[in-house]
């Protein structure tokens, strides 16, 4: 990309530090203009010190214990007789997890924070109100200033969402930021919620040891997700030995003498020693002062953004989950840049949800990118599906694994790959080629001639591709 610095009076007054904040501030840094960065939690936000980097650093925690529960099927043993499944062989330290997951996160943050000094972005440890436009007050340690502004933008992400019969207490009822004050291991986690962050959550806890019960309004498992994908998920959870209670609500959650009981909407009851609510999030943007400056925000109170993340108000950007576009930090990140190219005067083209790749860091992982197999079922998409079990893949085999899937699709006639879907390990990595191939509008044959080496799980993406050859 070519740089065109902006007017060196150029000044951006960012309220927020999370992915939309830092890397809009980094862009705009690097443009010539004059920033500000307001955050009041420590720079990387609720992505990096209570939600994605937290939870993906004690997911793989998690994975390691299931990759020592399968060592047994390749052939490993315990010097001392004992099997992985033993508890007397492998047990978890969970307050040492979660040192280390609470280490990580802050290291990470003052990584980003060194990078935005760097730059030469002013940093403020407090809050920000926007006054009007151009204006934002920012209060630090009782002291507020009035900070002027060419262009202000807002990323101050969302919150975790709470049940009025099942208030969070931080011992015995938790949402998802308070887990890692937990020093031992729960002995029975009910989730309430099924989504991305209760599923997640409750694949990482049943692997450390756990006791889990999965409660979910839905009639199956991330009802979100490719329908494929999420059945191989839930097959794995029941068969590891999890309690999914599928169409069951969650009415309220309270405490006992020693534990937890949920009662459903039906009358039933769960008990367990904890509780965990995964129920959406809100978006932090009371007291922002959106009204008075004339922001529009939709019901949900999230900020309405256009596809180069302008808001109603000339001047005014907005990114990331305040804004309720996507909850990704990918997609909070990339508006967040957006916005500033935009603002600056450089080379910029609108938000393209449909090229983001997405991902559920379950065991195994589900990663999507593109059209989804029930849009061309439902004909908003033309297309061809190409599917293959990684248990018929040679490098799946060798590594003991038996479930998961790739999924391809190209649109019908000229070949064009237009989404995917890949289930199993480490799908995060395998997803990329795919929205490279989607990105750049390639064909499945121009897929299918790209060298995969054998043998690896990539091979399978280029065997559904010359499945879609003849398909075509």
């Amino acid at each position: 990309m070519t740089i065109h610095p902006s007017t060196p009076s150029t000044r951006v007054v960012i309220i927020g530090g999370g992915p939309g904040g830092y890397e809009s501030a980094l862009v705009a840094a690097q443009l010539g203009a004059d920033v500000t960065v307001i955050e009041r939690g420590g720079c990387g936000g609720s992505a990096v010190l209570t939600d994605v980097v937290p939870s993906k650093t004690l997911i793989a925690t998690a994975e390691m214990m299931a990759n020592v529960a399968a060592s047994t099927e390749l052939g490993l043993r315990f010097s001392d007789g004992g099997t992985p499944h033993d508890t007397t062989s492998v047990t978890v330290d969970l307050a040492a997890v979660n040192r280390r997951v609470l280490a990580l996160a802050q290291s990470q943050s003052d990584d980003i924070r060194d990078g935005l000094k760097t730059a030469g972005v002013t940093l403020i440890d407090g809050t920000g109100t926007v006054v009007g436009p151009g204006e934002v007050e920012a209060t630090c340690e009782g002291n507020t200033t009035v900070l002027h502004a060419d262009f202000v933008l807002l990323a101050v992400g969302a919150h975790p969402r709470e049940l009025p019969t099942a208030k969070p207490d931080g011992e015995r009822i938790l949402s998802w930021t308070q887990l890692y004050d937990l020093d031992e291991l729960p002995e029975h986690l009910i989730v309430v919620g099924s989504g991305v962050t209760g599923a997640e959550f409750a694949s990482a806890y049943h692997l450390l040891g756990a006791e889990v019960t999965l409660i979910s309004s839905r009639d199956r498992v991330l009802p979100g997700e490719d329908q494929d994908a999420a059945a191989v998920l839930e097959n794995v959870f029941r068969s590891r030995g999890m309690h999914v209670l599928s169409r069951s609500r969650a009415a309220s959650a309270e405490r006992t003498e020693d534990g937890v009981i949920v009662t459903l909407s039906d009358g039933r009851t769960v008990e367990g020693s904890h509780c965990l609510l995964a129920v959406g999030s809100i978006p932090n943007t009371e007291g922002l002062g959106l009204d008075a400056a004339g922001v529009a925000t939709s019901d949900s109170g999230h900020i309405e953004v256009d596809g180069v993340s302008r808001t109603s108000v000339r001047g005014i950007y907005a990114a990331g989950d305040c804004t309720g576009v996507q909850p990704l930090a990918s997609v909070a990140a990339m508006q967040g840049r957006i916005a500033m190219w935009h603002a600056l005067g450089d080379a910029v083209a609108p938000l393209k949800l449909r090229n983001v790749s997405s991902n559920v860091f379950t065991t195994p992982e589900i990663a999507t990118v593109g059209w989804t197999e029930q849009d061309i079922k439902d004909d908003i998409a033309q297309g061809i599906v190409a599917k293959l079990p990684l248990s018929t893949n040679p490098r799946a085999k060798m590594q003991g694994i038996t479930d998961g899937f790739v999924k391809l699709f190209c649109r019908t006639g000229s070949g064009t790959v237009i989404g995917g879907v890949v289930v199993g390990p480490k799908a995060s990595e395998l997803i990329f080629p795919i929205a490279l191939a989607l990105e750049h509008r390639l064909t499945v044959d121009q897929l299918a001639l790209a060298f995969a080496v054998y043998p690896s799980l990539s091979g399978s993406l280029t065997e559904a591709a010359r499945k879609l050859h003849l398909a075509g």
